[in-house]
Parts: structure tokens; C-alpha cells; sequence
């Protein structure tokens, strides 16, 4: 059991250390706060809940793996390399799929009640 949670508190501690550093990371959070603002305020249902929740996490989630590719990208090799840049780039999009799905995601869920 110790070790369970002290597994949890290495994965809050890497979570914690990239909000002040990455700002990718800070926009995705705003974001996501802004949004749950929006469901509270238009009383979305459990069912558009569970689809912001799920999208918001595969965004954040996917911005934390892709701050992790950077830095170990940039620790094996601090110098600019081709290869290095492929691979950053290549999780970066990845990032920047998820987002653009949950932009429209939020689009389905909250344009309708905003018009």
C-alpha cells in the first residue's frame, strides 16, 4: 500500500512541477476551467459532462507525455539535432489533434445552447 501511494505522489509531483513551466499546459487548464464554468452555467447533462471530461483529459494528458518526449529529447541531446526535431514535433501534434477535437467537441455541446 505504500508504495501505491507513494506512486500517486510522484505522478501529483510531476503534474505540479510542468504547471508553472509549460505553458501549453496552463492554456489547457484555463481552457478547461472555462468550460466547466460553461456546463455549470447552461446545466449541461451527465452524458456531455462525461464527454468534456474525457476529451479534457486526453489533452492534458497528452500535453503532459509531450512536455515529457521534450525534455527527454532535450536531455540526450541539448544540441539541435533533425531527428530530435521530428520527434518533438510529431508529439507536439499529437497534442495539437486533441485539441483541435475537443474544440469541436466543445462547438457541439456549447454553440446550440449559446445561438
Amino acid at each position: 500500500m505504500k508504495k501505491l501511494v507513494q506512486s500517486f505522489r510522484f505522478a501529483l509531483n510531476g503534474f505540479i512541477k510542468n504547471i508553472p513551466t509549460e505553458r501549453n499546459l496552463q492554456i489547457h487548464l484555463v481552457t478547461f476551467l472555462f468550460v466547466l464554468a460553461l456546463g455549470f452555467y447552461f446545466s449541461i447533462s451527465q452524458f456531455e459532462w462525461l464527454t468534456i471530461f474525457l476529451i479534457s483529459a486526453l489533452v492534458i494528458s497528452l500535453e503532459l507525455i509531450n512536455s515529457a518526449i521534450e525534455k527527454l529529447c532535450d536531455f540526450v541531446q541539448p544540441d539541435l539535432h533533425e531527428k530530435i526535431k521530428i520527434i518533438k514535433d510529431t508529439a507536439a501534434a499529437a497534442v495539437l489533434v486533441a485539441a483541435g477535437i475537443a474544440l469541436v467537441v466543445g462547438g457541439i455541446i456549447f454553440l446550440p445552447k449559446i445561438l
